[in-house]
């Protein structure tokens, strides 16, 4: 049944996932300070953030029987993150907000910082804030600034707060590109290990010729 069945599931493991999930997270967040909530964006930049999450685990438990499928949940995962960067870059344009350029030195620190909770991001948005003494507007100070941890209680207290929403808008656009590359590189793979091994379907042919072969 092994050779029928592959192993499948384990998507937790995938970072793909792993970045996906901190950005739902990070925009349910970014939503409750940011976006009315009377506004039907608020729900569909979290449904996106949802949905990226939630087709990455669908495709990766039906690869045990159709890499079809998968790829294609893998798809719609993608198609739903970049979704989601349009709202994030509509709403620093719409306020006059500046937008990172992908050679801003904040990308790659925050990238390097490897945040593994909404927290930890709120942490970092906020110590840049602080060492740049970027108003919350559209500051372009401290651009080169490198920042420590901040303590949970500091940034606890913080968290509410809404006075950074163009850094907290470029940090949920970085992650949202470090989660679409992954996902590209990954829909790229499933769509060569179909191309070559086939699916449910020709992994059953394969038994099934083999065990008419070995019959007595």
């Amino acid at each position: 049944m092994s050779e029928l069945i592959p192993k499948h599931g384990g998507y937790r493991k995938l970072k793909s996932f792993q970045v996906a999930q901190l950005v739902y997270d990070v925009t349910v967040r970014f939503c409750d300070r940011y976006i009315d909530k009377f506004s039907r964006t608020r729900d569909q930049m979290v449904q996106a953030a949802r949905s990226g999450v939630q087709n990455i685990a669908e495709g990766s438990q039906a690869s045990a029987t159709s890499k079809k499928t998968e790829l294609k949940l893998t798809q719609v995962a993608r198609a739903s993150l970049e979704e989601l960067k349009l709202d994030y870059e509509d709403f620093l344009r719409q306020r006059g907000l500046a937008q990172w350029e992908r050679e801003n030195p904040l990308r790659q620190a925050l990238i390097d910082r490897r945040c593994q909770t909404a927290d930890e991001v709120a942490g970092w948005v906020v110590g840049v804030a602080k060492k740049s003494g970027h108003s919350g507007q559209n500051g372009q100070r401290g651009q080169n600034v490198e920042t420590e941890p901040l303590s949970t209680e500091s940034t606890a207290s913080t968290l509410s707060t809404k006075t950074h929403p163009e850094l907290s808008a470029n940090a949920a656009l970085t992650l949202l590109t470090v989660a679409c590359s992954l996902l590209d590189r990954q829909v790229e793979r499933l769509a060569n290990d179909f191309e070559n091994e086939g699916g449910f379907t020709e992994r059953l042919y394969r038994l099934r010729t083999a065990r008419r072969r070995n019959a007595p």
